[in-house]
């Protein structure tokens, strides 16, 4: 027998009970056993007395289904995928995946084709097969690659083939909504957050358009920043109360148009504290801050970037400066 025959058959041999299981992968005694009932994974070997036991190999499926669970998929799509992968054999040793490319069966598919698949199936209101393409890239795909080149480019497609009037309100609403609920889940879900106040995120008075808000809710939530999302057009009266209570180290604001940036240029109103001492933090963006830039010197506050990613970054930076955590 080869060395490697030998590796792979140590790594298959039956090793570790349930509990050292749990343990280990962090997935608790319940789910796996409601897992192996409703799904047939994780496979285990039984001692003579009828108790489980999981090879090495068993235990590396499992960390890497709860680490897709933890991205947002579901746990029968993450065993899919998983299972996806192990008919084409590359898993466990799967190649690392660039920015720009997604592997599916058969071919080298790049991120821009499944976007353009990705649309066309919610533009056609196939939720079904947008689900499973979803899936298979969240699979292969970092999250934030997959965010910021599937999900935000489908939203700002879609938006503009609404108002060209090459896609009807119903179909606008399906596909948004779709994306929306996605993201919004995420921001829920993830890795373990940092021991501090959640970062307050919120659109400005009479903003409706919460798309790059709601995906930088994501990726600092990926990032282990505690988020608290509180959407479209949020009167700053009520939101100077919630901050007040909740003490956050950031309030970051979104605008895309005039009206809803001329609400911001009197948040000092509301927090007085905050225009003093600058904590907690108060920044901005959007899409009137990039194309008319004297619309930054008029909001006060710390305008983020031109971009979401450089926004994500400047705001990484600074919460790590206010609270002293290592991103």
């Amino acid at each position: 027998m080869s060395q490697s025959k030998d590796k792979q058959a140590a790594s298959e041999t039956p090793l570790y009970n349930i509990g050292a299981v749990a343990r280990m992968t962090g997935v608790s005694i319940a789910t796996l056993r409601i897992w192996e009932r409703r799904y047939g994974f994780p496979h285990s070997a039984r001692t003579n007395g009828g108790h489980r036991l999981y090879s090495e190999h068993e235990v590396m499926r499992l960390r890497w289904v709860k680490a897709r669970n933890e991205e947002g998929m579901q746990p029968r799509q993450a065993i899919q995928a998983m299972q996806h992968l192990e008919e084409e054999g590359r898993f466990p040793e799967m190649p690392v995946v660039p920015t720009s490319t997604v592997w599916q069966k058969g071919s080298d598919v790049s991120l821009a084709a499944l976007r353009e698949r990705f649309t066309a199936a919610l533009l056609d209101h196939d939720v079904e097969h947008a689900d499973q393409l979803l899936g298979v890239a969240m699979a292969l795909a970092p999250l934030e690659d997959l965010i910021l080149d599937v999900m935000m480019p489908t939203m700002a497609g879609i938006g503009e083939a609404w108002l060209d009037g090459r896609v009807t309100v119903a179909a606008e609403h399906l596909a948004t909504h779709y994306v929306r609920h996605r993201l919004v889940m995420w921001t829920l879900m993830g890795p373990p957050v940092y021991p501090i106040r959640p970062v307050v995120l919120a659109c400005a008075p009479g903003e409706l358009h919460e798309g790059s808000l709601l995906v930088l809710g994501v990726l600092l939530r990926r990032r282990r920043w505690p988020v608290a999302y509180l959407g479209q057009t949020v009167p700053l009266p009520d939101l100077a109360a919630l901050v007040n209570e909740i003490k956050p180290p950031a309030v970051v604001w979104v605008a895309m148009t005039e009206g809803p940036a001329r609400e911001l240029v009197e948040w000092p109103r509301w927090f007085p504290e905050a225009a003093q001492t600058r904590r907690p933090i108060i920044a901005f963006g959007g899409r009137i801050f990039t194309e008319q830039a004297e619309w930054r010197d008029r909001v006060p506050g710390i305008f983020l970037g031109a971009t979401l990613q450089e926004g994500l970054e400047r705001l990484q930076q600074l919460l790590h400066d206010v609270t002293a955590l290592a991103p």
